[in-house]
């Protein structure tokens, strides 16, 4: 297994013949459906498959993603296409240190005509959040946030207003700038489906990028380019009937003894929530969807255990000093786990 969830940075192949989910429209549906998401997708945005997979098993799962890279890589066009095709608004939100909570959620605003206080949406009412650089913003506003991904709901004055599902907050990082930055609580990181650590494109995708964003044409004009795959209804009957995707009993008992065996893993040193391993059965429900089978496999746990598990996870001083990853211990961790024949 290697440091990548995604080996050769390539999505999982999918088989035709692969038995799909039973739903209203027939066999395969949430195969199909997946294919024709990454297509369109494909048209504006290049590479970068590990997020596109990821941020897709998270949607489709009720998740939320933390994203660790380095600027200039495409995230907000990445948001704005994936708005564009699944029929979604989509928003984003530049953390800074005097960001406050109201600016996340809204305010009351006093309306003069009709002399009350009424409610002034703030941009987390939508359905793609991207939160750019979650950590240069204090405590108390990402905290605020964060909680409103758990709960689906904003409360100001003593009235609670809901989001509307889906809502998909993909959180950005940067892995290289500490100054002015505020670390994330283990508790609050734990809030998020997967952590995804998206590095530099390779050499002939990035000449992809180059030739495909270097001519001068308007990026509003490609996007409006895009057709709509989806509706947001269809994302929740889509992500209600995954629960119907198989997982033997064996394979539950993989799961439980991969996310056990990090709190007693020599070199880690605080290990992994119960959380963890529901986010690992709801991710393999869904990568197995969109892989066309109706059962998920060990494969389907193995390829979603590194962003599930790198943010839950401390490693020891003594593994941080001989220069030790959260992912190369967790890679051991798993090989050491026999695989269960289904």
């Amino acid at each position: 297994m290697s440091g990548s969830p995604f080996p050769n940075g390539n999505i999982p192949p999918v088989s035709p013949s692969s038995p799909g989910i039973a739903a209203q429209t027939g066999d395969g549906v949430v195969k199909k459906l997946f294919e024709n998401i990454i297509s369109e997708i494909r048209k504006v945005y290049v590479g970068q498959d590990e997020l596109v997979l990821g941020t897709l098993v998270a949607l489709f799962s009720s998740g939320h993603v933390l994203i660790e890279s380095v600027p200039g890589l495409g995230k907000t066009l990445f948001v704005r296409t994936l708005g564009k095709v699944l029929g979604c608004q989509f928003g984003r939100i530049q953390f800074t240190p005097d960001l406050m909570p109201s600016d996340i959620t809204g305010a009351p605003l006093f309306d003069m005509k009709t002399q009350e206080f009424r409610f002034r949406p703030g941009p987390v009412f939508t359905q793609l959040l991207l939160a750019d650089e979650i950590n240069r913003s204090p405590a108390k506003t990402h905290a605020a946030l964060l909680e409103i991904m758990q709960e689906y709901h904003v409360t100001v004055d003593s009235k609670s207003h809901k989001i509307d599902k889906p809502f998909l907050v993909l959180a950005t990082q940067n892995p290289i700038e500490s100054e002015g930055t505020y670390n994330l609580p283990e508790a609050q990181l734990d809030r998020f489906m997967f952590k995804l650590v998206i590095d530099y494109p390779g050499q002939e995708q990035e000449a992809s990028i180059l030739k495909m964003h270097s001519l001068q044409v308007d990026l509003d004009h490609k996007l409006d380019g895009l057709k709509a795959i989806t509706t947001p209804e269809q994302i929740l009957k889509v992500t209600q009937a995954l629960s119907k995707v198989r997982i033997e009993d064996k394979l539950v008992d993989y799961i439980n003894s991969v996310v056990r065996l990090t709190r007693e893993w020599p070199d880690i040193h605080v290990g992994a929530s119960p959380r963890a391993g529901i986010t690992l059965m709801q991710g393999a429900r869904t990568l197995a969807a969109f892989r066309g089978r109706s059962y998920a496999v060990p494969d389907d746990v193995v390829q979603l255990a590194l962003p599930a598990l790198r943010h839950r996870v401390i490693i020891s001083a003594e593994a941080e000093v001989e220069g030790r990853t959260a992912d190369d211990i967790l890679a051991d961790l798993i090989r050491s786990v026999e695989v269960p024949r289904l």
